[in-house]
């Protein structure tokens, strides 16, 4: 008898018409995997296998708009999902309501951040905290009549390939031996589904990602820490004799377990990898073919991806793979993927009221890392230098300078698109960059003549810990002393100011935190809860809650 072996995960909710969703599935074995619903809608479809394992994308229909609805996983037949005599309240989908220009109140909430360690890595002093995504899910369980989030943001690092927990050591070195490369990182895709089983295993995580739709993007700790920070770095890593089984395992376990979920029915249906994966009784050589090619050729892949909610429009932005390393022709994004972020921000433009870019990393630094990450990018690419570029290479991978700030062309592109977007009279009221990897949160606004509200919010870690040195440095880099200090590494690496100026507005926090932002019609509202553990149980204390546009409080 087939069993469930991880999952289920609420993931694809269609906004155009409420009527259907997708349900992400491993299974014990190959098996036909049914979702029920207890309104009478659900769906269907034969699990396909990669390296041994069993995946399902199980697609729901018939859903009634404007309602919710509790559902059931059955496997040949017979119920896996709710566990019998679990302690959580019924997993359930919410069609959202159909028609009109965007959603009724109390409009969509997304919550949003990243950055999760199951569990501390080995080797860490001292713990991690309260799990914010844990306890957000503790809480919805405890009160189910509580308001959820329409939409969970997963802004990267879910897993980390490089950081691993004392249990998940312990499982590798009955494996294989740690003495041998990589040591105590993950190796191969057998061993990623072991970060997936932790991660998502937990059995609050668990049901929470069974009843709100989440979205994913991949940041670097889903591959390795630093992953293409540079041409020298990308050369070093694959003369390396574990790298490529290494980054074809990353790729292929992130299409399976996050990326397939992020598409709509619509995109699987004509999506070619989905269908040769399925079309076979094992998809391995297949996805593997695919995850040699997005490696080879970042530019023949795309990650990124666009989602309408109403009037409010998000794009997801690979700020990973898409890179263009070459010193002298440094990007963010390669020309297709950045001519594809143009064209689907200024679709529509003036048919949406919010714009949401979702990119791991920020646009918006603190000042003085800013300047610190633009006069880096400057020595390596020989303004100062042989000897210069030498020590600033090694200064990039040490002190992680691979922001949008790292990459001044793309950062000025980036600005110039949102300031375009953001002005004239089909403006959205507000532009939002959500961001996070940086372990802190913060508020920060540009200083452009723009019609529309435009923000970077960032927030990090949900569940993880920064070093005390680490936290005054980034107190140092909203300082003014810090300005003053960016102000010296501009002069030296004769990069000049940055294209705009802005200024943080909230913040920073410290401390693991999710952000909630409430779109209602082109209001916008943005809290911040942080998981604090004063007694036997972990709790979210709000330490924000404005309104980022409308009237002022």
């Amino acid at each position: 008898m087939a069993g469930l072996r991880l999952g289920p995960l609420l993931r694809h909710v269609d906004w155009d018409t409420g009527g259907s969703a997708t349900i992400w599935i491993e299974a014990d074995r190959p098996c036909t995997a049914e979702v029920r619903c207890a309104d009478g809608s659900g769906g269907s479809t034969r699990t396909f296998q990669i390296t041994g394992h069993h995946y399902a994308l199980i697609p729901v229909t018939g859903l009634t708009a404007g309602t919710v609805t509790a559902y059931e996983v059955l496997l040949d037949g017979v119920p896996v999902w709710p566990e019998p005599g679990g302690r959580f309240p019924p997993s359930t989908i919410a069609a959202p309501a159909a028609g009109g220009p965007g959603r009724p109140e109390p409009g969509l909430r997304i919550t949003f951040g990243s950055c999760r360690q199951a569990a501390p890595p080995a080797g860490r002093r001292g713990p991690h905290g309260a799990d914010a995504l844990d306890t957000l899910a503790a809480r919805l369980a405890a009160e189910p009549s509580q308001t959820r989030p329409d939409l969970l943001l997963l802004l990267g690092d879910q897993v980390y390939a490089d950081q691993l927990s004392k249990g998940t050591r312990r499982w590798l070195a009955a494996r294989r031996d740690l003495r041998e490369a990589p040591g105590a990182q993950v190796a191969d895709y057998e061993e990623y589904t072991r970060l997936y089983d932790e991660s998502w295993g937990d059995p609050e995580i668990r049901w929470l990602l069974s009843t709100v739709p989440s979205l994913h993007v991949f940041d670097d700790h889903d591959v390795i820490d630093d992953w293409n920070t540079s041409a020298a770095w990308q050369a070093e890593m694959r003369a390396t004799p574990w790298w490529p089984e290494r980054v074809l395992s990353g790729l292929m376990s992130y299409w399976v377990y996050q990326h397939l979920g992020n598409l709509s029915p619509a995109e699987l249906a004509a999506d070619p990898v989905y269908a040769a994966v399925r079309a076979t009784p094992d998809g391995t050589d297949a996805l593997r073919a695919f995850a040699a090619a997005a490696d080879a050729d970042p530019a023949s892949v795309r990650w990124s991806y666009r989602r309408d909610f109403g009037r409010t429009r998000l794009l997801m932005v690979d700020t990973r793979a898409a890179r263009v390393l070459a010193e002298d022709g440094r990007a963010m994004l390669d020309p297709a993927e950045q001519r594809w972020l143009r064209e689907n921000a200024l679709s529509g433009h003036g048919g949406y009221d919010h714009l949401l870019i979702g990119s791991s990393l920020p646009w918006l630094m603190p000042p003085l890392i800013h300047d610190a990450e633009t006069w880096n990018a400057a020595l390596c690419r020989g303004e100062r230098g042989e000897r210069w570029a030498r020590i600033g290479e090694d200064l990039r991978r040490r002190a992680d300078l691979e922001h949008w700030a790292a990459f001044p062309a793309s950062f000025a592109a980036l600005s110039d698109l949102i300031e375009e977007v953001g002005t004239g009279p089909k403006a959205p009221a507000t532009v939002a960059v959500l961001s996070g990897d940086v372990h802190h949160a913060y508020v920060a606004e540009p200083l452009i003549p723009s019609t529309a509200r435009v923000f970077q919010l960032t927030c990090s870690p949900v569940h993880n810990s920064i070093h005390t040195l680490v936290k005054w440095g980034f107190r140092l880099g909203w300082s003014r002393l810090g300005r003053w200090l960016g102000r010296g590494f501009s002069r030296h690496g004769r990069t000049g100011r940055p294209p705009l100026s802005w200024r943080r507005t909230a913040g920073p926090w410290f401390g693991n935190q999710l952000m909630t932002l409430t779109l209602t019609g082109r209001e916008a509202r943005l809290r911040l809860d942080q998981a604090r553990s004063p007694g036997p149980g972990a709790r979210l204390v709000t330490v924000l809650d404005r309104r980022l546009t409308g009237a002022a409080e």
